[in-house]
């Protein structure tokens, strides 16, 4: 396969012997604590951990040996609020993926550009957000809005600036498999370990053979942002971006001319469809004014604040009168709706929203004051 010409530098340093590493014991036993993390009193949980040294050892004698397989993958479909089909993999083979990820995930994230902010450490939404308002502020430069701010005046495109906001088409549905396995043999100089992946990735029956990866597993996470570190050397290398980030497959760049920007788009998607086999979606990748607020990451973002989507805000309200019911009728527990509760506040902190977690968190206390109802037998 020919190689992608924009990815990585040090092309010739690649990595020997990883097989051993990811199979030694204390590996294994590092994937399962890292698994299980969140869900120790899960029933699955409970049953490997009573014989974990004997489930461990087991593993590590399979992979040895070539022998493993992993069991078929539990596919349901969620919708918060995008529709998408979720195929959850069987805990011994989430441990699996952890020991990978353990024994990878440095080699590649060193290579990663800094923008880039998914699933990975430091990183998260708020990162995002954060960044995004500095290539914001840097872009229209601040001086210049703060004048036409205290003067009232309208702030026209040539002061703030246009953003290219993208989406890449059913990403994990259309990953090339074969493209992936070659981006990851620029590092990996190892047959085992590639066995390995290459089981792990063939386990996701998908209508085309040799495309797409399961949307829930950890290693699709980590390989997701593996197989879109070539958009990002190429937008950061081949056409000298200043202002780009990305969160697995939505990307912005934000510049003050909107015909360079244009061109920048025309050159990405032809980089995409030729180099990655995948291209942008053409419903959801835009140009936007800044000036009129930019939607990212289920806030949208303006100049001196942000604020949540408006459908965010009726989702969480349709939830409380989801709980209100519930809970009358005996069927949700009050610890169950403060975790939900206390895990929205901290999401919607990341933006504007004082009143907004105001009323919830009153809304919530008047749930929870409510009498409940006897459940029925």
């Amino acid at each position: 396969m020919t190689p992608i010409p924009w990815a990585h530098v040090d092309l010739l340093k690649t990595y020997r012997n990883l097989f051993a590493k990811v199979c030694d014991y204390d590996n294994l036993y590092d994937a399962f604590l890292n698994a299980s993390a969140g869900k120790t009193k899960k029933q699955y949980v409970i049953d490997f951990e009573k014989s974990l040294d004997n489930n461990l050892y087991a593993l590590q004698w399979e992979l040895f040996t070539r022998t493993y397989k992993p069991h078929p993958l539990t596919t349901f479909t969620i919708r918060d609020p995008k529709t998408r089909k979720i195929s959850a993999s069987h805990f011994r083979d989430r441990v699996i993926h952890h020991a990978i990820c353990n024994v990878i995930a440095p080699i590649f994230e060193s290579r990663f550009i800094f923008d880039t902010f998914a699933n990975r450490k430091g990183k998260g939404t708020l990162a995002a957000l954060e960044r995004f308002d500095h290539f914001m502020h840097k872009v229209t430069g601040n001086g210049k809005i703060i004048q036409r701010e205290r003067e009232r005046e309208p702030l026209p495109n040539s002061i703030v600036g246009f953003a290219l906001k993208a989406d890449i088409r059913h990403y994990f549905e259309n990953v090339d498999q074969g493209i992936l396995i070659s981006i990851l043999r620029r590092r990996i100089n190892d047959e085992n370990l590639m066995w390995l992946i290459r089981t792990i990735l063939e386990n996701h029956k998908t209508e085309i053979p040799g495309k797409g990866m399961p949307l829930g597993n950890l290693t699709s996470q980590f390989f997701a942002n593996v197989y879109l570190s070539e958009l990002d050397y190429f937008v950061k290398h081949k056409l000298r971006v200043k202002y780009y980030l990305r969160y697995v497959d939505d990307f912005i760049i934000l510049h003050r001319s909107k015909e360079q920007l244009e061109n920048w788009e025309t050159q990405i998607d032809a980089f995409l469809r030729e180099s990655l086999k995948i291209e942008l979606h053409p419903d959801k990748t835009k140009i936007i004014s800044l000036g009129t607020g930019v939607q990212l990451l289920g806030f949208r973002a303006f100049y001196h604040f942000r604020i949540l989507k408006k459908s965010n805000v009726r989702r969480v309200l349709g939830r409380l009168a989801l709980f209100r019911a519930k809970y009358a009728a005996g069927e949700m527990e009050q610890s169950r709706i403060l975790l939900s509760n206390s895990g929205w506040q901290g999401y919607a902190m990341m933006g504007n929203t004082f009143k907004l977690r105001q009323q919830v968190h009153k809304e919530i206390e008047g749930i929870l004051a409510q009498p409940k109802l006897e459940k029925m037998a």
